[in-house]
C-alpha cells in the first residue's frame, strides 16, 4: 500500500530501527503488559520525535508525526496510543514555550527530555464522564510555606503509567478572593505522594500501560505550575486549544494505523473483488486525508478556536471511516483468518478505541452547532 510504505519510510526516516525492532516481536507480546514497546521507542529517540529543532528535537512536523503514528499504530496499537498522550503534552509544552506566558523553564524542560529521553504522561480529564479533556482532575490547596501547592486526586485511566518520567496534569488553582484559575502541572515520577495503581482490565490495548496515577498532598514548586484561561466566551485558551488538537489528530491517526494493518492484510492477500478492495482502500484514505488536513492546519498556524472545532469535524469524520474500514477489510478478509489467528480480531477490537476519546458526539453536538450559528466553540 503506497499510503502506509510513505508512513513507514518517514518513521525510519526519523526513528530509524525501531519498526524493525518492534517487528522481532508477536502482536501479542508488544499489547500485553510488560510490552517492549515503550522502551524500545524511548531508546529509538521517540520522546524528540514532534520537538521542533529549536529546543534539540528531531523536529517531526504535524504531516510527519500522524505518518509516523500511522506506522508505529499497524505494529503495535498500544504504543501509538500511549505515546500520542506523550506528543500531546510535549507540544503543549513547546507552544507555552513559544509564547509571551513563557518563563523559560518549558525551554529547559525540553531540551530535557530530548537529551534524557523522558516520557510525559497526560493527566488531563480523558476516561472522566461528563468533563472535558483539559478540565481540571486535580485539586490544589496553597502550602503553608506560601511558596508552592499540595496537590491531591488522580487520573485513570493514565497512559504511559509505568514508564513517564514526568506527569502533566490540570488543576483548579484556589485564589485569594476565593475564585480558581486554570493550571498545569508539571511532576516529575519520583516525587513524593505519587504513586501507581492497577485500573486497566481490558486485554486491549493492554501495552499503553493505562493504569491509575494518584498524588496525595504533592508538594508542588511554583516553578511547575504553567497557568492557563478560559476566553470571555469559555473557550479554551491558545494553549489548550493547541494542545487539543494535536491530541485529536494523533489519537486519530493511532487507529487509522490500526485499520491500515488489516487492510494492508486484505490488499496483499488479493481477497475480494479489485472493486471490493478499491472501496475499502478509498474509504481508509479518506481518513488519512482528513487528517493530514488538520496536519497542515497546524503547519499553516491556524490553531484557534475555529481551528480546533474543524479538527474536531475531521476526528469524526475520520472515526467514521475508520469503522467502516475495519468492518469491510474482517468481513473480506474471512472466517478463516479470523479463526486462524488473534492478530485480526484483536485489531478489529483495538479500532473501536478511538470512539471512547473525549470529546464525545454527544457531548460535542450542542457546543458545535452553537458554533456553526457563529459562537465560539466551548469545549471546557
Amino acid at each position: 500500500m503506497r499510503a502506509l510504505d510513505a508512513a513507514r519510510e518517514t518513521c525510519e526516516r526519523y526513528l530509524p530501527g525501531l519498526l524493525d525492532a518492534l517487528g522481532k516481536y508477536p502482536l501479542d507480546e508488544l499489547e500485553k503488559p510488560g510490552s517492549p514497546a515503550i522502551e524500545l521507542f524511548r531508546s529509538h529517540g521517540g520522546p524528540a520525535l514532534v520537538i521542533p529543532k529549536t529546543y534539540s528535537g528531531l523536529g517531526a512536523g504535524p504531516v510527519e508525526a500522524i505518518e509516523t503514528t500511522r506506522a508505529l499504530a499497524t505494529v503495535s496499537p498500544s504504543l501509538a496510543v500511549s505515546t500520542t498522550m506523550h506528543h500531546f503534552s510535549v507540544a503543549t509544552l513547546f507552544s507555552l514555550a513559544d509564547s509571551l506566558q513563557s518563563g523559560g523553564v518549558e525551554w529547559a524542560l525540553l531540551e530535557g527530555i530530548v537529551e534524557q529521553n523522558l516520557l510525559v504522561a497526560s493527566g488531563f480529564a480523558e476516561g472522566r464522564p461528563g468533563r472535558g479533556i483539559l478540565s481540571p482532575t486535580m485539586e490544589a490547596r496553597l502550602d503553608d510555606s506560601g511558596k508552592g501547592y499540595r496537590i491531591n486526586g488522580s487520573k485513570k485511566p493514565c497512559s504511559l503509567s509505568a514508564s513517564m518520567d514526568l506527569l502533566t496534569a490540570s488543576v483548579a488553582l484556589p485564589a485569594a478572593d476565593g475564585t480558581s484559575e486554570m493550571a498545569v502541572l508539571l511532576v516529575p515520577r519520583q516525587t513524593e505522594g505519587l504513586s501507581v495503581h492497577p485500573f486497566w482490565s481490558s486485554w486491549a490495548l493492554a501495552g499503553a500501560e493505562s493504569d491509575e496515577v494518584r498524588l496525595d498532598d504533592v508538594l508542588v514548586d511554583e516553578q511547575q505550575v504553567m497557568r492557563t484561561e478560559l476566553g470571555d466566551s469559555g473557550e479554551l485558551d491558545e494553549l489548550q486549544t493547541v494542545g487539543f488538537i494535536w491530541f485529536e489528530m494523533l489519537i486519530s491517526a493511532s487507529y487509522l494505523g490500526v485499520a491500515s494493518a488489516l487492510t494492508e492484510r486484505v490488499v496483499s492477500g488479493g481477497r475480494g473483488t479489485v472493486a471490493e478492495r478499491a472501496g475499502l482502500v478509498t474509504r481508509l484514505e479518506s481518513a488519512a486525508l482528513l487528517l493530514e488536513g488538520v496536519a497542515r492546519m497546524i503547519t499553516d498556524g491556524e490553531t484557534g478556536n475555529t481551528a480546533l472545532a474543524k479538527s474536531l469535524v475531521a476526528r469524526y469524520g475520520a472515526q467514521d471511516a475508520i469503522g467502516d474500514a475495519v468492518r469491510q477489510a474482517v468481513e473480506l478478509l474471512g472466517g478463516m483468518a479470523f479463526i486462524g489467528s488473534g492478530d485480526v480480531a484483536y485489531l478489529a477490537a483495538a479500532s473501536n478505541g478511538l470512539s471512547f476519546h473525549p470529546p464525545s458526539r454527544s457531548a460535542f453536538a450542542e457546543p458545535f452547532i452553537e458554533h456553526v450559528g457563529g459562537k465560539p466553540l466551548r469545549l471546557a
